[in-house]
């Protein structure tokens, strides 16, 4: 509508007006905080005016360096609201990435949790931080680090009026940013205008999305510092819903206890996450009966795990989005012909990445650019377009002439689409396994491997093999009381079953942990590192292995 710009400050103003006592509840280091919207707006007024005190104006870039709590999220709408553009920093990353980052973004401003200090110390440096004029400690107290200069979060903003003017914003003004994870190579840079972050709010609203509404509670495990949680503080807040945020490092027990106690109606994270919430529940009661949705992204959501979450009534939601797609682009949400569907055609395409988002695009293409039948069995690139969907990166034009189509983001992502339109991910494009002349899925066997009761985490790697070009060989993480030699005999026939012999591993190796990358993903790339000149391939693993032998 002409005259009237696409911003977040509507989404804030709704929530305060509406919902005024609708509570904010936080696990913080110093216990429990519990906040109403009300109040929850006159502290994001109170950290504008500290901001605009300090000298922070428009486009200037204020970092956090925070896990998930009520805090953290008044950065959420105080910052861009004021202008300013709010930078999230993930602290799982290397010290070298961070300085990156830091350096990269000139930050002019750091919040940062008492837990976390110690490592941002650890990454500064002088050059790479030079840009950097302030550290604010979200605490009560001041840690001993070297940062200076170095306040804590009350005594910066409680004195501070709880008026102000937000002003009036270009719905093409910049008010977030976030860095990939950089497993191929340095991080870059994604920024996103409000209009990009106003349309990604609109669109998870909608039921077709994660479709939150006004009753619902909303506890978001995802990180804070990755892609805005997923954009789900932006979500809940337009519907009004009561938050919950899980605070530093929440184990099981933590997430358990939220559940329980605060009526979480829909949570989201990794799959590890939910995983770890299984294991606690095979020695603790626990009260699921509040929770509907648990929406898994980042990774696949192994079947096993959604048949689990069935049975005490919770439905796993599969998700898939990139740090370029603000983030959300799919959710797997059933259509009205699959209603009524049998239970495993149900899971099977809740165990895909989904339907396409309203209001952005797909296309699936092989490599000479020609686009795929969707047919559920043709892979091919997938790439993206669409009104929350970057079309470059924060000064890296090499990397935007490699990863750009024009308006389309090459994500990178090996898929198929099945005649119903559910894209599934069969594996990343530096991940995908060539044998034979012919692609293997390192995620479909993955998938298929966690399914066994005794296997923990799985990961399948690619290794050199003189006639085939790369050979399967999987990762697999296990209890120490298991027979690791009759599970291997166990898999290999559960995998005959299913897949042609030229998929099956050549190899099963058993591992103490799958290395994670800074977002909870498997990192193949470390795996490939580790194992690199290893043999890993058993001796007496078929010869003929290739499709044109079966």
């Amino acid at each position: 509508m002409g005259g009237y710009d696409q911003t977040l400050e509507p989404f804030l103003w709704r929530a305060e007006t509406i919902y005024p006592d609708r509570e904010v509840v936080a696990r913080t280091h110093e216990g429990i905080n519990r906040y109403t919207y009300a109040e929850y707006a006159d502290r994001t007024r109170q950290l504008a005016n500290a901001l605009d005190g300090f000298g922070i104006g428009e486009g200037d870039r204020v970092g956090t360096f925070c896990w998930n709590h009520d805090r953290h999220f008044e950065t959420y709408f105080g910052v861009p609201n004021m202008g300013a553009q709010l930078h999230t920093i993930n602290p799982l990353l290397p010290d070298k990435h961070i300085q990156h980052i830091v350096e990269d973004a000139s930050d002019r401003l750091i919040f940062l949790d008492p837990s976390l200090a110690e490592k941002l110390g650890s990454a500064s440096d002088p050059d790479a931080f030079e840009s950097v004029e302030q550290f604010v400690v979200v605490g009560s107290t001041v840690p001993d680090v070297s940062l200076e200069p170095l306040t804590d979060y009350e005594s910066f903003v409680s004195d501070q009026s709880t008026e102000y003017d937000w002003p009036e914003l270009s719905e093409d003004d910049m008010a977030g940013m976030c860095y990939t994870s950089g497993t191929t190579g340095k991080p870059k840079g994604v920024e996103y205008t409000q209009q990009m972050m106003w349309s990604h709010t609109m669109a998870m609203l909608t039921p077709q999305a994660l479709g939150i509404e006004d009753s619902d509670v909303v506890m978001p495990v995802v990180p804070m510092f990755h892609v805005n949680a997923w954009g789900m503080p932006f979500t809940a807040t337009a519907a009004g819903a009561k938050q919950v945020f899980p605070g530093p490092a929440p184990e099981p027990a933590d997430l358990a206890s939220l559940i329980e106690e605060e009526g979480v109606t829909i949570t989201a994270g990794v799959p590890t996450v939910w995983l770890g919430l299984l294991e606690y529940m095979k020695e603790n009661e626990v009260d699921l009966s509040s929770l509907e949705q648990i929406v898994i992204g980042g990774a696949a959501a192994p079947k096993a795990v959604i048949e689990q979450y069935d049975e005490f009534g919770v439905d796993v939601i599969h998700a898939w989005g990139m740090t370029e797609t603000s983030p959300v682009g799919t959710v797997s949400r059933l259509t009205p012909a699959l209603t009524d569907a049998a239970f495993d055609t149900k899971v099977d395409k809740w165990g895909k990445q989904g339907l396409i988002m309203p209001g952005i695009e797909f296309k699936v293409v092989d490599d000479d650019g020609s686009e795929i039948p969707h047919d559920g069995e043709a892979f091919g690139e997938l790439l993206v377009r669409g009104p929350w969907v970057t079309t470059e990166y924060y000064e890296r034009p090499h990397a935007n002439e490699t990863d750009f189509d024009g308006s389309w983001l090459r994500t990178g992502d090996i898929v198929t689409v099945d005649d119903d339109g559910y894209i599934e991910i069969v594996d990343r494009a530096e991940d995908v396994i060539k044998s034979g002349g012919e692609w293997i899925s390192s995620q479909e066997l993955e998938n298929a491997i966690m399914a066994h009761e005794d296997v923990s985490e799985a990961a399948v790697i690619g290794v050199d093999h003189d006639r085939w070009q790369e050979r399967p060989v999987a990762m697999i993480v296990v209890a120490d009381d298991v027979d690791r030699e009759m599970l291997t005999d166990e898999l290999k026939t559960m995998l005959q079953e299913e897949y042609p012999k030229w998929w099956l591993p050549d190899g099963f190796e058993f591992i103490d942990e799958i290395p994670k990358t800074a977002t909870g993903k498997f990192s193949k790339m470390d795996l490939r590192e580790q194992y690199e000149g290893k043999e890993l391939l058993e001796e007496d693993a078929p010869a003929d292995a290739a499709p044109e032998d079966d």
